[in-house]
């Protein structure tokens, strides 16, 4: 099978079949949402993902590997999971 999201950097099997089940099925899907959104919705079907897997979406967005992302990428995107006012756009 052809799947786009697991041609995406850092996705696999498990978190493009995770994505899907949270009507994530497509490169656009995942960019229009963005990486806090995605991981969220992810989360809410719940699926025990850790933050690796939010740090792999913005990888695959950003076409880098999740590990090659900066410290203060990361702890951006963990503040927006922590924060209550984008927590309340998803």
């Amino acid at each position: 099978m052809n799947d786009e999201l697991q041609q995406m950097k850092n996705l696999g099997k498990t978190s493009a079949q995770w994505l899907h089940a949270s009507g994530i099925h497509s490169a656009n899907d995942l960019r229009r949402l963005g990486a806090v959104s995605a991981y969220r919705a992810v989360r809410a079907r719940g699926f025990r993902a850790s933050k690796v897997l939010l740090y792999a979406i913005e990888g695959a967005l950003l076409d880098v590997h999740w590990s090659q992302l900066p410290p203060t990428l990361k702890a951006e995107l963990s503040g927006q999971l922590d924060d209550p006012v984008t927590r309340n756009k998803s």
